[in-house]
């Protein structure tokens, strides 16, 4: 059964769906096996990085995929140890070249990495890349709007997208609100949490309850009302078909404000706070 996504237009043009796939931990041959089997329900937009280690695997599925190449947008990202300018344009090469693709769809830097300093130098290589031809949309994760602002104010370029962790126990008001004044997109990391407690939540099994669907679906549905790209990681097909069959049911005003209620100050999985934190 195949899945129709809703779909949304980015700052450059570019227009993706407004739901993805996450392929962190899907390797090798089983691996290529589960995207590929996304794809075939619905999913067009997959999310794979540099340190995932499975650009490759994400490539040989598309390959294996009867959907078109251009009908796809297969996302990539730029890790912490490659920021350096030129360290930064032969990673991407690099990345083209282990997925066997002649472009990707979009490219993000995947943090800022503040103490090193150096993300003002790889953004300026994500958009001399895109100007050669190897990138067709140029974005960013976990920066600040801090960041965000040096970045426009130094290249006079502002990302496309940020994908940043977002979740009902971490609802990102400011930095949302922020994006959406700025016209940058949010795509949602960890979006139903990476856990077991949101899916023993009370109030989101009420309002599951009322709409017949799962949890998930509850989640997932309200990161699209937010106006956010939810990109969840599943393997199995059951899952992966749930997971995209969000589109046929609306979340009213006052259950968003109810979901709105669980958001916690410390709500971060990992503690993984991008003002500080710094990734290899």
């Amino acid at each position: 059964m195949n899945q129709v996504i809703s779909e949304i237009r980015l700052n450059d043009g570019l227009t993706l769906p407004t739901l993805g796939l996450g392929t962190y931990k899907l390797n090798g041959n089983e691996g290529a096996n589960a995207i590929k089997q996304a794809i075939d329900i619905g999913y067009r937009l997959i999310d794979t990085a540099y340190n995932y280690e499975n650009e490759g695997t994400v490539g040989e599925a598309v390959r294996r995929s009867s959907v078109p190449r251009e009908e796809l947008r297969i996302t990539s990202k730029l890790p912490g140890r490659y920021q350096t300018y030129d360290k930064a344009i032969v990673t991407i090469q690099e990345s083209l070249y282990r997925a066997n693709l002649d472009y990707y769809d979009l490219y993000l830097i995947h943090w800022p990495n503040p103490k090193q300093d150096l993300y003002v130098e790889a953004w300026q290589a994500l958009i001399d890349a895109k100007k050669q031809g190897l990138i067709r949309s140029i974005g960013v994760c976990n920066f600040l709007p801090e960041h965000l602002e040096r970045l426009q104010k130094e290249t006079g370029v502002l990302p496309s997208l940020n994908q940043i962790e977002l979740h009902p126990f971490f609802n990102q008001e400011e930095q949302r609100q922020w994006h959406e004044k700025h016209n940058v997109k949010t795509e949602s990391w960890s979006p139903i949490a990476r856990a077991n407690e949101l899916l023993e939540n009370e109030v989101l099994q009420q309002i599951a309850d009322q709409h017949g669907k799962s949890i998930s679906q509850v989640i997932l549905r309200w990161h699209i009302q937010l106006g956010a790209i939810p990109i969840p990681k599943s393997a199995s097909p059951e899952r992966q078909l749930e997971n995209i069959s969000i589109f046929d049911f609306t979340l009213n005003e006052e259950e968003m404000e109810r979901i709105a209620t669980l958001t916690r100050p410390d709500g971060r999985l990992k503690n993984q706070d991008p003002a500080f934190y710094e990734e290899f």
